[in-house]
């Protein structure tokens, strides 16, 4: 996998390399052949050369000798160049900031002399011009230009092409190529890293790795952070599937018990010699934990609901004040807590909200007996009602810390409860029931001192 993500970068760069020097050599050749063609456009800017060839619209031969117009004279020491003016002989019949050195007279070998080479400085170049019968020799100084005698033979330049143009492509590929695989090392190792570590990740491996420095680090880091979260669920998961065991553990307990219980009063039933008391006695047992059995079914049946959102509510109109207030008269006449010292209190009035009675009343009732049945006979139980919001908070023994983070969790039982009737999925139920209905739940405690529920209804809009 490593060699196959470096060859591809690599021909990458390769086809790269030779695109950009055929395009560069085209535009290269086009500028040249643009430049050659049209050297008078004014996109192209003027030569020295062009310069002195159209010198020749200054000079005046229409007198008997020759004259430079004024404009030229201009032009001349703008461009810090000097003019001498030839006859037909090589005669010097004018000159206009000529050197000192410059001669007078420029024989045939003269003049190749001093267009070929700098004869007078390093730094001033020679040009020849001509009009009519008039010849002139300009000499321009700084002007950044260096004239270059070359003699290039055709025939003996395609010779040398021949011989070395394959070995020069063959060494500018190699070249190339050791670029272009130490730069692809570098960028393709991380990439391979990467991959590996997708890999791991597909494999359950969800250890963090050290993350590199440049253009990959941020990929690391997201990497890394998905590596954890997944981890982190991959445990919750493990911890919810262990705690589902657990508890259907729990239900198969339970279910044998009140089986064996029923099977066992059952086959006393069958005894004669009972009496009628003890016949009905045995007929209640029976009743209770058959009903037993019933409420852990429908617990379960519930809960698997609750958890898919597929709980059918019938939602009505209700006064919430006077359905919490309803609640606590019907607890107070119940006769296991007809002693119990329940408060309640409304700071609002007529405050209706579209919810299901009977499970609403199921989850509202939950966390009031929970608050009367995990406690001692004298604890005081507080229920108020203020718009949107019930609390129901209990001066009661509290919730350990690490029971009340696990409180509403469908598979946990809590460690401090001391009475284990029930199924031990009522709070679970009774917050997902307030979420189906569009509210939130929380509860706050502490060892001692008592327990807060504080339930939120969602806001109806008026």
């Amino acid at each position: 996998m490593r060699w196959k993500l470096t060859a591809r970068f690599l021909l990458s760069i390769l086809s790269i390399v030779i695109i950009v020097i055929f395009v560069n050599t085209a535009i290269l050749i086009g500028l040249l052949i643009y430049r050659l063609a049209n050297e008078n456009d004014s996109f192209v800017p003027s030569t020295e050369e062009s310069f002195v060839r159209d010198f020749q619209k200054y000079i005046d031969i229409s007198n008997e000798k020759p004259s430079i117009s004024k404009e030229g004279l201009e032009h001349l020491h703008q461009r810090n160049a000097w003019i001498q003016l030839l006859d037909v002989n090589g005669q010097v019949i004018d000159s206009q900031f000529a050197p000192e050195k410059a001669l007078s007279h420029y024989a045939p070998i003269d003049l190749i002399q001093v267009y070929k080479y700098k004869e007078f400085d390093a730094d001033t170049t020679v040009y020849v011009g001509s009009k009519d019968d008039v010849n002139y020799l300009i000499g321009i100084k700084g002007s950044g230009v260096t004239r270059l005698v070359m003699h290039v033979s055709g025939t003996s330049f395609l010779q040398f092409i021949g011989k070395f143009g394959l070995f020069i492509v063959i060494a500018d590929l190699l070249v190339a190529t050791l670029v272009g695989w130490l730069f692809g090392r570098t960028l393709t190792k991380p990439l391979y890293a990467l991959i590996e570590r997708i890999r791991h990740l597909k494999n359950h491996e969800h250890q963090t790795v050290k993350m590199p420095s440049g253009v990959y680090k941020p990929v690391f880091e997201n990497l890394n952070e998905v590596s954890r979260e997944l981890a982190a669920h991959e445990q919750e998961r493990k911890r919810l599937e262990l705690m589902r065991e657990e508890w259907i553990s729990n239900v198969s307990h339970d279910m044998k018990t009140p089986l064996a219980s029923i099977r066992g009063y059952a086959e006393l039933l069958d005894d004669e010699t009972l009496t009628p008391q003890e016949q009905a006695e045995y007929a209640q047992i029976i009743e209770k934990q058959s009903l037993h059995m019933q409420d852990l079914l429908d617990d379960l049946n519930l809960t698997m609901r609750l958890r898919h959102q597929q709980l059918p509510l019938t939602l009505r109109e209700i006064d919430i004040v006077s359905f919490i207030r309803e609640i606590v008269i019907d607890t107070l006449n119940t006769p296991h807590y007809e002693l119990a010292n329940i408060e309640f209190e409304a700071t609002s009035h007529n405050s209706c909200h579209q919810i299901d009675e009977h499970f609403m009343r199921r989850a509202i009732m939950n966390f009031l007996h929970n608050a009367l049945l995990h406690n001692g006979p004298d604890v005081t139980v507080h229920v108020s009602v203020d718009e949107n919001i019930i609390t129901i908070s209990d001066n009661g023994k509290g919730i350990a810390a690490a029971d009340l983070e696990h409180i509403f969790e469908r598979y946990y039982r809590g460690t401090n409860t001391e009475r284990t009737t029930g199924t031990g999925l009522g709070t679970a139920i009774a917050r997902d029931i307030i979420e189906a209905h569009g509210g939130t739940v929380s509860i706050t405690s502490e060892e001692q001192k008592g327990t807060t529920v504080s339930i939120y209804l969602k806001r109806e809009q008026s």
